[in-house]
């Protein structure tokens, strides 16, 4: 494909403000070409900011816009198994936000759809992109030498860095019976999976999983595989979630906390006998903030710690790379359906802890 990629985007919210549209419109390998979301206003303010040629009424007539090479889902969770299939259906390249769908009965069946030859369907992982992240997996020692692991999400919610950070555009032209609507199918969605008697704040909890934590899941994932089973999982008030993984000869603790305090600290840690791998990243709000790879290595008369970093290069940017690469040449994308829908047997098997009754 030697001409720009030639893409539609579907939802302008705070992901597409933020991260996607200013991305894209820095790309020349790219060309935002079309845009719709439920907000008048914004499919204006965007159209207009962004010189977007064309604003389609709703995703249904941006998806069949024979323009377009490929379509960006960013709309809320809820939306997204429709979304996936009416774009797949389509032929045309998809990305699509993590989570694909919120629960694997949702995604198992558009995996059984058939795809155009050469159509790329990429899950937005971002982490996984990151430079230190593929350090720490080329430099990973063999699983049969790791003693433990520790990954953590411990945030306040995006608005605080937002608000002193980025001017985002939230439209006041929302339907509220939309808004509603959204809700209720939301939290039918949900229950769905968690049982019509699960209390609220073990639904929140799996709101969690689907969201802030499937970054660490999908992560986990990538570098040790599959775990066997979870061990034990917890939740209290909804928003602070904990699990450990049975990874067999070792266990990985999985910490996320959501809370007030102003700071962003997430990682992963990997333990053996004599190494101790150390990854941070910070907020995603706060663009090219800084990703760090700390090993420290031990012998038995000496101690050093390598630095891979700073590294300030945004992972977004690089997932934005991996999915060129995946349409222009042809390789296998990581990010795929089917691997997001381990994240989702994950969230399951995680979830049942949290309500044993269903």
């Amino acid at each position: 494909m030697t001409h720009p990629i030639k893409t539609g985007l579907i939802g302008l919210g705070e992901v597409a403000q933020l991260m996607h549209l200013p991305l894209l419109a820095d790309d020349g390998r790219f060309a935002i070409a079309a845009v719709t979301d439920v907000s008048p206003s914004l499919v204006d303010y965007v159209a207009t900011r962004y010189g977007v040629p064309t604003r389609h009424a709703d995703a249904a007539a941006l998806i069949a816009d024979p323009a377009l090479d490929a379509v960006f889902i960013l709309t809320p969770d809820h939306l997204h198994a429709e979304l996936l299939e009416q774009a797949i259906a389509s032929g045309k390249h998809v990305f699509i936000e993590k989570p694909a769908c919120l629960s694997a009965d949702q995604l198992r069946p558009i995996l059984e759809l058939p795809q155009r030859s050469g159509q790329v369907v990429f899950v937005g992982y971002m982490r996984r992109f990151s430079r230190p992240f593929l350090e720490l997996k080329q430099r990973l020692p063999p699983l049969d030498e790791i003693r433990h692991v520790r990954i953590r999400d411990i945030i306040r919610e995006a608005p605080f860095f937002v608000a002193q950070t980025r001017n985002i555009l939230r439209p006041s032209d929302v339907p509220p019976e939309l808004i509603a609507a959204g809700r209720s199918r939301t939290q039918a969605m949900l229950r769905a999976v968690m049982g019509e008697d699960c209390p609220p704040d073990a639904l929140r909890a799996y709101q969690v999983l689907t969201g802030l934590s499937s970054h660490s899941f999908s992560a986990m994932r990538d570098l040790l595989g599959a775990p066997k089973g979870v061990r034990y999982a917890v939740q209290h008030n909804g928003e602070t979630v904990v699990a450990l993984f049975d990874y067999g000869h070792f266990t990985a603790l999985y910490e996320a906390v959501i809370d007030d305090v102003s700071r962003f600290d997430a990682g992963i840690e990997v333990l053996t006998q004599c190494q101790h791998f150390k990854l941070n990243y910070d907020t995603p709000y706060i663009r090219n903030l800084p990703t760090r790879l700390e090993i420290t290595s031990s012998s038995d008369t000496d101690t050093g710690t390598e630095i891979i970093g700073p590294v300030y290069e945004d992972p977004f940017r690089i997932e934005l790379d991996a999915f060129h690469d995946s349409i222009t040449t042809g390789r296998p994308n990581r990010t795929t359906l089917a691997d997001s829908l381990e994240d989702l047997n994950l969230f399951r098997e995680v979830a049942r802890h949290f309500h044993p009754a269903h």
